[in-house]
């Protein structure tokens, strides 16, 4: 495996190549000397990578999961990784589709999940136009309910 590197000059993008910063504190004409750049106005930067053979394993990963809407995931003395969806490494690095059903549906409901995940998926169903955040929306305790919906409009029953 070839190891490589590439070093250019550019523009600095944080000054824009002005050697001076202006920022949310600079007002009125004011300005300090980029950080990124000290001020010449210009950076070099060094590209190394290695040339992609395969994707190799990751050690310890038991279980892959689509996205990770901001919950905390693992395996624990309560609940295993299971509880939390995904599927097996093993499934993963054999390139299998997530199966159905394969959402963190204990802890997320639909939308929440599927902001994330897949916005395209989400629904807009009235009853969640009124929460703020989804796990204080009224139905959240009742969730099971509208991954049952969900399932019915956008999984695989789904015709």
């Amino acid at each position: 495996m070839s190891e490589h590197s590439f070093t250019y000059t550019c523009e600095c993008e944080a000054c824009k190549g002005t050697g001076l910063y202006v920022g949310l504190a600079e007002r009125t004409g004011a300005a300090v000397v980029c950080h990124d750049c000290s001020g010449t106005g210009a950076r070099t930067v060094t590209l190394h990578w290695k040339d992609f053979t395969e994707r190799k394993r990751r050690p310890n990963v038991i279980r892959v999961f689509e996205v990770n809407p901001g919950i905390v995931i693992g395996a624990s003395v309560q609940s295993g990784l299971k509880d939390f969806g995904g599927m097996p490494y093993d499934d993963w690095l054999q390139g299998k589709p997530f199966p159905s059903q394969s959402e963190d549906r204990e802890h997320t409901c639909p939308a929440w999940w599927y902001q994330t995940a897949d916005y395209k998926r989400k629904p807009e169903w009235k009853k969640c136009w009124a929460c703020n955040t989804f796990s204080h929306c009224s139905h959240f305790g009742t969730k099971d309910a509208c991954w049952r919906q969900w399932d019915r409009e956008f999984g695989t029953d789904h015709v």
